[in-house]
């Protein structure tokens, strides 16, 4: 995550055109499109999901490598009034994470070295609806503010699986549902609107399907296990 937020603030930094958007002689650009009711565009970005664990009992702690995935998806926007707008940002998002459990989880059991690990592939259909709150326009520059709530399909999450971690098989819900809250930019360029921004997002329900045997050393001390992540986006209008 740490990674994703550096990469926001160079890409920032280093972009030319940055530091001109606060000259008093810049030429405003685009000057009616914040007066539409509705329009559309496009994100490219890029994705680090966690898990935020609780247990049953004092265990070692389960560890997450997570690895930097990607997210393509459209924007609808709805003015409600000068600072506030109504977002809909359906998209794709591909993540890995792999689970890395303690011995101590098999305590009293015989293990090979690969039941120490589990990697969770994800493919979520992320349907967020948004508000974003927006300062007054500065030039060709202006920050806001976004927040709201989502819900996700992972077609990845092996729910429906007869087969359990005892195969190999680690399982996730289908269906999922968040809150999200995050910043960002409307840079106003010569022939469209380009937005970074940076967000969090962090589930509501419970997402680990329980093995069948309740005593499962990969399931068995896992009182909720949520996901949270961060995501960078570069939406185009």
């Amino acid at each position: 995550m740490k990674k994703l937020i550096i990469l926001f603030a160079v890409l920032l930094s280093c972009n030319s055109s940055f530091a001109q958007l606060f000259s008093k002689e810049k030429v405003a650009n685009l000057q009616t499109m914040d007066k539409k009711v509705l329009s559309w565009g496009y994100f490219l970005g890029f994705n680090s999901y966690d898990f935020k664990f609780e247990y049953e009992e004092n265990l070692d702690d389960i560890l997450v490598d997570a690895t930097t995935g990607f997210q393509v998806g459209l924007t609808g926007d709805l003015r409600i009034n000068n600072h506030l707008n109504l977002r809909f940002e359906p998209g794709v998002y591909f993540s890995t994470r792999t689970l890395r459990y303690n011995e101590s989880y098999f305590d009293g059991q015989e293990f090979n070295p690969s039941d120490l690990l589990r990697e969770v592939k994800s493919t979520y259909i992320h349907l967020p609806l948004l508000l974003k709150f927006s300062t007054n326009r500065i030039n060709n520059f202006r920050p806001f503010i976004v927040g709201g709530v989502s819900t996700a399909l992972n077609l990845a999450s092996n729910e429906e699986n007869p087969s359990d971690n005892s195969g190999g098989q680690f399982r996730m819900t289908s269906n999922n549902y968040f809150y999200e809250i995050g910043f960002g930019v409307d840079l106003y360029l010569l022939y469209f609107k380009f937005t970074p921004s940076i967000r969090g997002v962090f589930a509501i329900n419970d997402e680990v399907v329980r093995d069948i045997d309740p005593n499962s050393p990969w399931t068995g001390n896992i009182t909720s296990m949520k996901t949270r992540g961060i995501f960078i986006n570069f939406t185009f209008r």
